[in-house]
């Protein structure tokens, strides 16, 4: 009889737990020869290709009601999945730490977008 995986979400589930099991995953192949930062890259990016295929042609609204479809829903979530692992497949191979990278770039965004100035807005800074 197959072992039960044990129920995973966001809250019980580190980035470092994912990075193992990335790492763990291309290990075991002997896919780190195939995993260098150009090639995860462009993969990360025909995965997300991929992903924008689901939306194409549809309205913004059409596109919030996907959550409602539990199919689409699903195929969006595989398509996610490849970009979240090719993201963190590139991380390993950088060695970079993803919480600090991800925290650098979000004070950055903060002191560029300001909540005040930006609020219901989208684009660039407006010059005045």
């Amino acid at each position: 009889m197959p072992q039960e995986q044990p129920a995973t979400s966001d809250s019980t589930t580190t980035l470092s737990d994912l990075k193992t099991l990335i790492q763990d995953f291309v290990d075991q192949r002997d896919w780190n020869q195939f995993h260098s930062p150009k090639n995860l890259s462009m993969s990360m990016a025909i995965e997300a290709a991929e992903l924008m295929e689901h939306f194409q042609w549809i309205s913004m609204d059409e596109s919030r009601e996907t959550p409602d479809n539990p199919e689409k829903l699903h195929d969006v979530g595989e398509e996610i999945a490849d970009v979240i692992c090719y993201a963190i497949a590139l991380c390993n191979q950088l060695e970079l730490d993803i919480a600090t990278v991800v925290m650098n770039k979000m004070k950055k965004n903060m002191a560029k977008y300001p909540a005040e100035e930006f609020t219901g807005r989208y684009g660039h800074k407006h010059r005045t």
